[in-house]
């Protein structure tokens, strides 16, 4: 279930009503009464809520499942267990989001005051001017809030953390000792999209960002909240400016990001890992425990612990230097003979 600290809960809603709002055909007519109140990926999902399958090699799973629900293809009833009801769909994912949007609503700030007098704030707090703190917020002795930073609704900051001027922090717990510089953006929504009815629509995102004790995130950086379950900083980890993490993605202790790199959703990252400037990661790889990735360098594959990769796409370091070496002389050569 997503946070109640951060989402409000719209539900339960009837099979029916699914069926209305995303276009589906119920399998069998008579679960349109079944009521659902959440949603859920395949894995974790429970009797009271629906599923979706938009890729058959998740099937399996699904024949696992408890799920009360199943938003799925019209090619693949059969899969289906016999708890579960099926919503037949083009676009599955498309069902998923438009019932996660009915299912729940991100909370949002507001009221007449900058601080909301539901927050908690511990002695020795300092809020800068235009400070905002929502509701049931918590922040820790010996924090620092800088001018117009926002702490959103439910967020918890631990004690002795520094927040600069203009950070916004949303759907996030953070540990002790955090740093976060001017402009950082924590918990906003991950890039994800699906086909709707009429064009593009946003997937709703209902994860968390965690950020654990002596983290340090750059200026105009962005951690994404995760699509379903949480983005997570291990601990001491560090992030350069204009730093880019997506949705899903679990980074170790102690790594480091310089400028510009970039990490796609879903990409889990071991201890130790180093990133030089402007390195790009694509979604759902694996990058072992104190790996390095030289600068500029695109990974596409997963990339074992303690090895050195660069180039685009990367490979192991020598590899690439060796072909880098290769190509000068081939190019020399044939300077030479024009």
């Amino acid at each position: 279930m997503p946070d109640p600290r951060f989402f409000e809960d719209l539900g339960p809603v009837t099979l029916s009503e699914l069926a209305e709002l995303t276009g589906a055909r119920l399998v069998d007519p008579s679960t349109g009464a079944r009521r659902v109140r959440a949603v859920s990926v395949i894995a974790g999902a429970g009797a009271d809520a629906i599923t979706f399958v938009s890729d058959r090699k998740f099937l399996p799973q699904l024949h696992e499942s408890k799920a009360g629900a199943c938003f799925i293809g019209g090619g693949d009833i059969e899969a289906l267990p016999a708890s579960c009801a099926g919503l037949v769909l083009a676009s599955p994912q498309m069902g998923y989001a438009i019932a996660a949007a009915r299912l729940y609503r991100p909370r949002f700030a507001s009221g007449d005051t900058l601080v909301s007098p539901n927050a908690q704030i511990e002695p020795g707090v300092l809020l800068g001017p235009g400070a905002v703190v929502g509701a049931g917020a918590q922040i820790g002795r010996g924090t620092r809030i800088g001018a117009n930073a926002v702490v959103g609704p439910g967020v918890a900051i631990g004690r002795d953390c520094e927040i600069s001027a203009n950070v916004t922090i949303g759907f996030a717990l953070i540990g002790d000792r955090v740093r976060i510089l001017a402009g950082a953006a924590i918990g906003e929504a991950g890039f994800g999209a699906t086909a709707g009815p009429n064009g593009l629509i946003d997937i709703p995102q209902l994860g968390r960002v965690i950020l654990q004790d002596g983290v340090s995130i750059g200026a105009n950086s962005c951690v994404d909240r995760g699509a379903f379950e949480d983005t997570v900083l291990g601990e001491n980890t560090k992030i350069d400016n204009q730093v880019q993490i997506g949705h899903n993605v679990r980074v170790g202790r102690n790594c480091a990001m310089a400028a510009h790199t970039g990490i796609s959703g879903s990409v889990t990252i071991g201890d130790g890992a180093q990133f030089g400037g402007r390195a790009g990661v694509a979604d759902h790889l694996t990058i072992g425990d104190r790996a390095r990735i030289g600068a500029a360098g695109g990974v596409m594959r997963d990339v074992p612990a303690g090895e050195t990769w660069g180039g685009f796409p990367a490979r192991p370091i020598r590899q690439w230097m060796r072909e880098v070496a290769w190509l000068t002389r081939q190019a020399q050569r044939k300077e030479g003979n024009e």
